[in-house]
């Protein structure tokens, strides 16, 4: 399970020996989100998701779960963390190729959507909590935005992308289309080399290429002139 640290119950610097007290435990962080999913998977909607609930299907205490997650939002951002694709380490050997991993990264987002009913329906059921939408859109989509944004603008400064575009724009032109297929459209086929065309098409543009010049038709030879009739010689006389 990934590290967490919300202030509280945390490690200090590098400090190996293990803290005094109540130690953070794996295996009860494990069944704690194990009842929230179990708890979603009977149906109960986010809504009807307390603390005191998923604490009494984990066996646990509410302080317990205060002590791993300040509150029921934050426990549901790590819920979506365990279902959803971890974010990719960008390679950074040009902007190019790091646009391309995230925009695969949305993809494998994507399909893992497709593929988890429960996944689905928790982002959807959390656009009917608006604090709860608003911290997830603060601790997880906008960090993701400025990745990709910043990659732009890498393009701009290394000369990959054009310089006289808006950054901004650049960036809803790239990474429009995938998020088009990935949340309006959930038939849209996702294929794997989806990222490179949408990167190729934006570079190319959408403007038809000009057809090739055809080469000119060579002149007909113009008609030789006919040569003009000679003169009659005078015969000369006697």
């Amino acid at each position: 399970m990934r590290e967490r640290d919300h202030g509280r119950d945390g490690d200090h610097g590098d400090e190996k020996e293990p803290r005094r007290g109540r130690p953070r435990s794996e295996a009860v962080e494990r069944a704690i989100l194990e009842a929230a999913v179990a708890l979603l998977e009977e149906g109960v909607p986010l809504g009807g998701l307390s603390i005191e609930r998923i604490a009494r299907t984990a066996g646990v205490g509410k302080a317990t779960i205060y002590r791993r997650w300040p509150g029921k939002e934050a426990l549901f951002l790590d819920l979506l963390r365990e279902f959803e694709p971890q974010d990719p380490e960008l390679p950074g050997t040009s902007a190019l190729d790091d646009l391309r991993v995230l925009l695969e990264s949305m993809r494998l987002r994507g399909l893992a959507q497709r593929s988890s009913v429960i996944l689905h329906n928790v982002v959807v059921q959390m656009k009917s909590h608006p604090k709860l939408w608003e911290e997830y859109h603060r601790t997880v989509v906008a960090p993701r935005r400025e990745a990709t944004l910043a990659a732009v603008r890498r393009g701009i400064a290394d000369g990959e992308l054009r310089a006289d575009l808006d950054p901004e724009l650049i960036h809803d032109l790239i990474v429009g289309p995938m998020l088009m297929r990935t949340l309006h459209r959930p038939a849209a086929p996702l294929p794997d080399d989806l990222a490179d065309r949408i990167i190729g098409s934006v570079l190319r543009g959408v403007a038809p290429h000009p057809a090739p010049a055809s080469p000119a038709p060579s002149p007909e030879p113009s008609p030789r002139p006919s040569p003009d009739p000679s003169p009659e010689r005078e015969t000369p006389g006697p």
